[in-house]
This record gives C-alpha cells, sequence and structure tokens, in this order.
C-alpha cells in the first residue's frame, strides 16, 4: 500500500499525532533527498513502506501522513554528498534515528553495518559502505503524550533551601529490600514509597538523577561483558531511557517515568536531570552513523577548522555537538522545555557545560546558549546547574558562569579533602569554601547559593573509599588499572583498603562524619551521593562508569556502623533546616547583626580570641572557630517574615592531636553542642558545654548559645 502524503508542517519537530495522523519534521540543510521509513512494529525490521518527503522549508524536511497512530515506528534514509574531507557523510543505506523521536525502537547491533564506511578499509572512513544496516539500528517511535497529572506541578524549592542527592535510577533501587524485584533498578521502583521515604526521612529536596535521556552501550564494552552504566552516552535528547523501565511497550515507558515524577513531587522531592548536550553516541570519524551524522553532520558536530574530516574534541568521547548552530541550539532548548512542560522536571545539571558555551574556541559567557536560556520564559525560571568544565583549552571555567546559573565547585571539594587530611595551608582557601565561595561569585551579581558544594560524587571514590584508599582499583573495567584519576586527593588514615582494626576504622569513621558534616554545615547547596549516608563502598574503584553490577549499586544493608553514620546524616541534614543562618541567600558582611553588638561571622583562634590578619594569611594552623553571630539575619522567608536565628559556633580540629579550645564571650555556660563528630551518639539533645573544650583529633563540632 502506498500511502498518501500531505505536505504537512515544518514545526514541530520530529513525529506529532494530532489526533487523525502523524506531521514529520526533519531538519537536513546539506542533504539532498529524504525518505521516511514506515515499520510494522517496534520488533520488525522489514520496512513496511519508505516515503520521500518533497516538502523542504527554511532546511526542514516535512510531511503529513493521514491515519498513522501513536505506536508508529519509523526512521529516515537522508541522501547527500559522502565526502569526508568535506564534512559531509550521508549514506541513505544507514537508517537513522529522529533527533526529535519522543520513544525510541531497537539496540545498536555492532555486527551490523552501522558505520558509513567500510571497517577495515585502509582509506577507513573515506571509504564507503553501501551495506543496509536497518537490522542494527535505532529507530524512533510516535507517542500518546497524554497523561494525567492530577495538578502535578514544578516544586520550586529555594535554592538555598536546596539539599541535593546526585543518585543512578538503576543503582538505588537493585538491591532493595522493600521494592519488588520486578521494578528494582526501573523508574517504577524509585516511585516505591519506602525509597521516597528514605529520602524524606534523610531531608534532602531534590534528586539529581544521572542521565536518563536514551544510552548507547559502545561496543568495546560489550565485549568486554560490560555497558556504560553511568550513561554518559546520549543518542537522543528526548526519550527516557528504556533500560530503566519496568514497562516494555514505548508509551508504558513515558508513563512510568512521568508516575516517577509525579510520586517525587507528591514527596516533596524535586527532580534534576543530569544532562548530556555536549557531545553524542556516535565518536569520532570512526565512530557509528546512528543519527546525527548521517542527517547533516557539518550542522550538527564541531569540526576541525580547515579538516573538517575531524572532529573537535573538547569532551573526550570523540566528538562535540555545536551549539553555535541555529537548528544545534533550537534541539537543545526545545529538548530542555519538553522535560520541563511534558515531563514535569524541576532543572538540570549540564554535563562539561563549558562545551556549550564555547564560541569560536574559547568559552564565552555571553554566548547564543546562554542568551538563550536566559530570555526563555520557562527555562530561566529552573534550576541549572553547570559542569563549569572540559576537557579543551580554557575549558575550566568554575566561578565565570553568568548569573542564573550555579555551578559544581570543585575547588570547595578539593580545599576541604586537603584540610581533613591534614595539608598545611588551607585556612584561607577553607574560609571562603565554608562561607558560600564569595571570591569565586559575589563579583558576579550571585548569592552563596551559587556554589554547589561537594565532597564526592559519581566520578571518583564513594566517601566510604576516600578515607580508605590512597590508590584506585579499577580493575573490573578491564584496562589495567589505567583509567580513572590519580589525584583523588584521599587518605587511608591507617591501611590501604578495608581492616578490621577498630582503632583505625574508627578514624575512619569519624572522617566520614567530618566531611558529611562540613558539606552541610558550609554555606551554599550541599549535594550526597547516593549512598555516602550509608557507608556505600567500590572497593576502591574510582572510575565505575562500566560497573552495572553490585559495585557500584547501593547496598542497604545496615549494620551498626552504617545505621550511626545514616543517623548522624539525617541530624545534620536537621540542624541545616532548623537554623537559616547555616542556609543564608547573602554573604556574610563581617559586620554587626541589627539589633545585636555580635557580628554576623568572626574567625577564632583555639583560644577564643579573633584571628587576626596575619595569623589568616599564614594558613599555619590545622583548627579554628567560625561564630555565626545570631539576631535578626536581614533576610525574610517564604511569607516574608524576617529571619531570625540563635548564635552558633563550629569548631574544626584537622590535626593528629588533640586541641584545647576556649569557648568565646562571658556567657560560656549558655553555649550547648548539637554535634560532634568524635562522638557516634548524635543524640538529638542538645548538652551544655564547659568553658574549656578538648576537641579530639580530627573532629568537627556545633554548638549553639541559647537563652
Amino acid at each position: 500500500m502506498t500511502r498518501k502524503v500531505l505536505p504537512g508542517r515544518p514545526y514541530p519537530m520530529g513525529a506529532t499525532y494530532d489526533g487523525a495522523g502523524v506531521n514529520f519534521a526533519l531538519y537536513s540543510e546539506h542533504g539532498t533527498e529524504v525518505e521516511l521509513c514506515l515499520f510494522a512494529d517496534e520488533r520488525t525490521v522489514a520496512e513496511l513502506e519508505c516515503i520521500r518527503l518533497r516538502e523542504r522549508t527554511a532546511f526542514v524536511w516535512h510531511g503529513y501522513v493521514p491515519g498513522l497512530q501513536p505506536g508508529q515506528v519509523y526512521g529516515y534514509r537522508v541522501d547527500g554528498a559522502y565526502e569526508p574531507e568535506q564534512g559531509h557523510r550521508f549514506n541513505r543505506s544507514k537508517l537513522l534515528l529522529d533527533p526529535y523521536a519522543r520513544a525510541v525502537a531497537g539496540q545498536v547491533d555492532w555486527k551490523a553495518p552501522v558505520f558509513g564506511y567500510r571497517v577495515g578499509d585502509p582509506h577507513a572512513d573515506l571509504s564507503f559502505s553501501d551495506d543496509d544496516d536497518v537490522r542494527g539500528a535505532l529507530r524512533g517511535v510516535v507517542i500518546d503524550p497524554r497523561f494525567e497529572w492530577g495538578g502535578d506541578d514544578l516544586l520550586r524549592t529555594p535554592l538555598h533551601r536546596s539539599v541535593i542527592y546526585e543518585v543512578h535510577v538503576k543503582g538505588f533501587t537493585m538491591r532493595h529490600p522493600d521494592v519488588p524485584p520486578e521494578l528494582r533498578g526501573t523508574y517504577a521502583g524509585f516511585a516505591q514509597p519506602k525509597v521516597i521515604e528514605h529520602l524524606q526521612k534523610l531531608g534532602v529536596t531534590a534528586v539529581e538523577l544521572l542521565p536518563v535521556h536514551e544510552i548507547v552501550d559502545e561496543g568495546h564494552l560489550i565485549d568486554k561483558g560490560l555497558r556504560n552504566y553511568w550513561g554518559y552516552n546520549t543518542i537522543n535528547y528526548f526519550s527516557p531511557a528504556r533500560r530503566y523501565a519496568s514497562a516494555k511497550d514505548v508509551n508504558g515507558v513515558l508513563r512510568e517515568f512521568k508516575e516517577m515524577v509525579k510520586a517525587l513531587h507528591s514527596g516533596g522531592i524535586e527532580v534534576i536531570l543530569d544532562v548530556v548536550y555536549n557531545h553524542t553516541a556516535e565518536g569520532n570519524e570512526l565512530g557509528p552513523t546512528l543519527s546525527f551524522r548521517g542527517i547533516d553532520n557539518l550542522v550538527y558536530y564541531r569540526l576541525v577548522p580547515g579538516q573538517p574530516r575531524y572532529y573537535m574534541n573538547f569532551t573526550g568521547t570523540g566528538n562535540s555537538l555545536d551549539a553555535r548552530q541555529p537548528p544545534v541550539l533550537k534541539l537543545i532548548m526545545d529538548s530542555l522545555r519538553y522535560w520541563v512542560t511534558d515531563m514535569h522536571v524541576d532543572g538540570f545539571r549540564f554535563d562539561l557545560a563549558s562545551t556549550l558555551a564555547r564560541e569560536h574556541h574559547g568559552v564565552d559567557r555571553l554566548g547564543s546558549f546562554f542568551d538563550a536560556i536566559h530570555q526563555d520564559p520557562v527555562l530561566s525560571t529552573v534550576k541549572l546547574i553547570a559542569e563549569p568544565w572540559d576537557i579543551g583549552q580554557g575549558g575550566y571555567q568554575v566561578g565565570n558562569f553568568p548569573i542564573l546559573w550555579a555551578e559544581w565547585n570543585d575547588r570547595y571539594r578539593d580545599t576541604v579533602r586537603r584540610y581533613w587530611r591534614g595539608d598545611m595551608g588551607q585556612m584561607a582557601e577553607l574560609g571562603y569554601r565554608l562561607t558560600g565561595s564569595s571570591d569565586l561569585y559575589q563579583d558576579d551579581g550571585r548569592h552563596p547559593y551559587a556554589s554547589i558544594n561537594f565532597i564526592v560524587a559519581h566520578d571518583g571514590f564513594t566517601l566510604h573509599d576516600l578515607v580508605r584508599y590512597n590508590n584506585k582499583h579499577n580493575e573490573a573495567n578491564g584496562e589495567a588499572n589505567r583509567d580513572g584519576t590519580d589525584h583523588n586527593l584521599s587518605a587511608n588514615y591507617g591501611a590501604e583498603g578495608e581492616t578490621d582494626d577498630p582503632t583505625i576504622n574508627a578514624v575512619r569513621d569519624r572522617q566520614q562524619r567530618n566531611f558529611i558534616a562540613t558539606l552541610l554545615l558550609s554555606q551554599g547547596v550541599p549535594m550526597l551521593c547516593a549512598g555516602d549516608e550509608l557507608s556505600r563502598r567500590q572497593g576502591g574503584n574510582n572510575n565505575a562508569y562500566a560497573q552495572d553490577n553490585e559495585i557500584s549499586w547501593v547496598d542497604w544493608t545496615l549494620d551498626e556502623r552504617r545505621q550511626s553514620l545514616l543517623a548522624f546524616t539525617r541530624r545534620v541534614i536537621e540542624l541545616r533546616e532548623q537554623h537559616p543562618v547555616l542556609r543564608r541567600r547573602r554573604y556574610f558582611l563581617g559586620r554587626a547583626i541589627r539589633g545585636s553588638d555580635v557580628r554576623d561571622l568572626t574567625w577564632l583562634r583555639p583560644d577564643g580570641h579573633e584571628m587576626s590578619d596575619d595569623e589568616w594569611e599564614a594558613g599555619w594552623n590545622r583548627s579554628l572557630g567560625v561564630l555565626l553571630g545570631g539576631g535578626v539575619l536581614g533576610e525574610v522567608d517564604e511569607a516574608g517574615e524576617l529571619l531570625e536565628d540563635d548564635t552558633l559556633l563550629l569548631l574544626l580540629n584537622a590535626h593528629s592531636g588533640a586541641i584545647d579550645f576556649k569557648l568565646p564571650g562571658e556567657a560560656t555556660d549558655r553555649w550547648e553542642v548539637l554535634l560532634y563528630t568524635a562522638c557516634q551518639d548524635t543524640g538529638g539533645e542538645p548538652h551544655a558545654a564547659k568553658s574549656m573544650l578538648k576537641l579530639e583529633n580530627r573532629s568537627l563540632m556545633l554548638l549553639r548559645l541559647s537563652g
């Protein structure tokens, strides 16, 4: 049967069902012919029919096919020049995935001829393969977008009140005893009441999901029996990854993702997506032709000037999307808006965000990517978090992103690790990191919550391993332990790896509490890595990107030590929520608080006196006190009421020995201990402090001035 094809419209992009048929629209500036290929179902690889799209408006090829329904499987074949040395890699023998597909069918079969060139040919990618790859290609699926949200909307938790939890959808529930086995590792499993209850009791306000856009597992991983567990290998920016769904049909996958978001919102938890718009799964010139490359390579990718056969590689993955190109920028913006308006996500963390901000070669904070985000009435109001670096020259841009943006602050991570390791000369740097990193963000008109503070993230040691290993142990990755970074700023505190020595373990457990307390009591936005509150371990693997197994999955077995750490983490998050002075919207000024003779911030020596400028800059000491003045804070809450708080005192001792610390002021009998990392029993009740305190080696204490 030959279907009737109407001209249709060049918008919206992708495949859009209107109740009577489907409109198809695909951008290809340099293509000379576009065919729409229809398939009977997701499992059938034989094309049912191929339809030439004859309408072309502003380089958008479009057509409307009456009678098509949701569930229709389709792909494209795009003809044009195959001239790699000119940047063109069209090959109509390769079935291509629609970049705007809302759902994906099929799997990449690396044994199929998915490469546009003849693999093994001495001319490599300059050769041409006319072998059809339909049996190993990805295809799009027309969706039915209807869903009953029941009043659900974005939560819009203020960033300064946020506690972010970086988490992998699958790894979080694969070993959870209260999740039904058939739902473990899925969106539906993540939405289970006991899972959400854990997040609520912990006190986090948002989950930051590792990539959930459709993912391709690299061929070299499959050959080793591994897969891309983290998911930073995106092939489509509109479709939820099917690997995390219990549903088998594509509309079921969409519903399951939406149900997860709805359930998390009902529990007061925001959803932030880690998104990878900097590169795609097609790799460099020797990579496969799956989608963008075959649709219009010269438009979608940044190619080497003067040598367009090759790809600019700011990402370490072989290619970089070219966000300077209007259709590519539009693709990114359309995708982001889709996830907010249709999928109800609350914000985004942009992987290697510097790549998106590059204009010619350098990163431009006034570039078109930022302009597009900032003027957008939808995207400018959600949470925008940058990983402010890439691997290209000038790619490290911590502190340089514009207003509206928060940033992963690796200077916070490195400084706090060095301090608790016992390194000398950290005081001046530590002062900035504890108080919101004003040296990085204040001059840009931003606030302390521009700093996303973290100690560990998915990439690197877990918190448990950080205090047990100096050396990486990545042998399971199959790369002879050559992968992963050697610069973890870790310290094993007594012995490499696990030990039964109670003395060594006591110090290590204390260090975990020190890191968690420091993170949650610092100004800025804390980000916990999932499972660190449970002392999650990876056996020293600091690059578990390919470990979709028990190395990476969260272990929910709670012995006494793990239960203690969980209780401690809950307690510190509770204190952060109770005391607005710990999550200020404005930077400290070092001036007296209104109605009080106490300054908002004072740095103290162990003898109770204020640190001098010379002592501060010398940085020889490894112990200090941070006095946070109470009273009226000069800020209002969401209801417009003036915020008030108690005066708090944070004491830190990174020495290998105990120190005596004299409490400041005359009324030393009014100080109460709220938290002490040298004591596993966090309790919930404060207890009176003596005027002279003994801080154990490598310990932290938080006190409150009562009355």
